[in-house]
């Protein structure tokens, strides 16, 4: 065990930790719990909604999955992974002040609090929930396989081992802590993210001997890895730029990016958080995926790609600055885990067991089974992660579809289309999931329908079925409020 690559890693722990404690005295003087412990009361200004909304869309996938899948098929990944920089500009500029007013105006705590007030159907309600809770678990077992990876590289104990330290390490801070204490450590590790992503493309190209001979081995190893189509040619045009939907515009629709659109407190936050967050997004992802690139002539044949980040970090650094570098792939891990295991304890607490099982639970009930959830939805994603799947990129890419399928078009439309209502939102969160879960099967039996990215197809279907059924069952148009968010609301 490495001590000098294992201590920054604790001393992150450890300021987790104490912000975990720091946010709970707060939880504990708050008048709202469910307002405070889901939403941090709505008081973030632009560098915490940057940083927050960077921290969680960065994750095992970026860090490690990214990287590896970048180690493997060369630039044409990278090029691929670009559509991801203007994310956090899209979602701010689409939910922008509308989503929330509309969240203000429905005191909307949850995602799925919009979309119960909006459309008024407990089928939403329930649709939205379920998706929820399997998608974000299959997005939660992909960060736990990532935290465990590393864990392991680091320490040398067994996955098993490293799949339980890091499961008691996120659930203590997220149990305590909640939406705030996720909200101020994301920051923190934004800015690890940040800087240990610069500082480790700077150790690759100087260990790699130069751009110039780091290009001439990997065209040396495979010309194809220098080109925009991978080394096996499979990356199409088709295929690239239906990313555009996966990880471009439409993470809109991910309910745990979505919810940070509501926890801003002012407009000049949600303006500074558009700026901050396109260029930190823009930066961590270029440089992580160069990084899995240029990790190829320098050690080749890394049998498991997930594990090329901290494989380099420790072949190219020395042990003490290869701990506080590889503290940022965890710290981009622990903060998307945090935010996914509160996205799916909100939606079983908030939107199903206050709406539909117990409505007049007290405080003190509500504190419990909260608590309670986060604990039992780590638990089961522990469970979920113990047989690891070959490229973690790809379980996470599942989720985010499956997501973006059924809520790209009721978030969008239900904000923007006065003639959005519920038999529209049922029939296309139907028939987007539906589809969705058809391809998937059929691309992973015959291949990629159309040559496009499965999540392509069902958003568009799930489009032409909401204008559709919204007219022809149509209802009183919806009234789209229009006052200002101003500083202090």
């Amino acid at each position: 065990m490495k001590w000098g690559v294992i201590t920054p890693l604790i001393i992150l722990l450890v300021v987790v930790f104490v912000v975990g404690m720091w946010s709970s005295r707060k939880l504990n003087k708050s008048e709202g719990f469910l307002s405070d412990y889901f939403l941090g009361s709505r008081e973030f200004g632009g560098l915490l909604l940057a940083m927050t909304m960077v921290a969680t869309y960065a994750s095992a996938s970026s860090f490690l999955g990214g990287p590896g899948a970048a180690y493997s098929i060369g630039f044409g990944w990278v090029l691929l992974a670009m559509t991801q920089v203007a994310t956090g500009y899209f979602v701010l500029l689409i939910l922008g002040k509308k989503f929330a007013i509309i969240a203000r105006r429905y005191n909307a705590i949850t995602f799925i609090d919009f979309l119960k007030e909006r459309y008024q159907s407990t089928a939403v309600v329930l649709i939205s929930a379920v998706s929820i809770i399997v998608f974000l678990f299959s997005a939660m077992a992909a960060q736990w396989v990532g935290g465990a990876y590393l864990i392991q590289s680091l320490t040398g104990v067994s996955y098993i081992g490293a799949l339980f330290i890091f499961t008691i390490a996120v659930l203590i801070y997220v149990i305590v802590g909640g939406f705030r204490a996720v909200v101020v450590t994301d920051a923190v590790q934004g800015i690890i993210m940040l800087v240990g992503t610069l500082l480790l493309l700077v150790g690759v190209i100087i260990a790699g001997g130069g751009l110039s001979n780091l290009f001439a081995d990997l065209t040396a190893i495979n010309p194809n890895l220098i080109s925009p189509f991978g080394a096996d040619g499979n990356l199409t045009a088709a295929y690239v730029s239906s990313y555009w939907i996966l990880v471009g515009v439409g993470v809109v629709a991910l309910p745990q990016i979505a919810v940070r659109a509501m926890s801003y407190k002012d407009s000049n936050s949600m303006h500074r958080a558009i700026i901050i967050g396109t260029v930190v997004v823009g930066t961590i992802m270029l440089s992580m995926h160069l990084i899995g690139v240029f990790a190829r002539p320098i050690m080749p044949g890394i049998e498991v790609a997930d594990q090329v980040i901290p494989l380099i970090a420790l072949e190219v650094l020395p042990p003490w600055l290869a701990g506080i570098l590889l503290s940022a792939p965890l710290a981009a891990i622990m903060s998307t885990v945090d935010s996914l295991l509160l996205m799916v304890s909100s939606s079983v607490v908030k939107d199903v067991y206050i709406n539909y099982v117990k409505p007049d639970a007290s405080i003190k009930q509500v504190k419990s089974v909260s608590m309670g959830v986060t604990a039992i939805v780590g638990i089961v994603a522990f469970l979920l992660a113990i047989s690891p799947p070959d490229l973690l990129i790809f379980l996470n890419l599942f989720a985010i579809g499956g997501l973006e399928s059924a809520f790209m078009w009721p978030m969008i439309l239900g904000l923007y289309w006065k003639y959005a209502n519920k038999s529209g939102a049922l029939a296309s969160m139907v028939t987007g999931l539906g589809s969705y879960i058809a391809i998937h099967f059929y691309n992973q039996a015959y291949g990629d329908l159309l040559g496009v990215h499965t999540v392509t197809v069902p958003v568009f279907l799930s489009l032409i079925v909401f204008v559709v059924f919204s007219l022809l069952f149509k209802e009183k148009a919806y009234e789209f409020p229009t006052q200002n968010i101003k500083k202090g609301a």
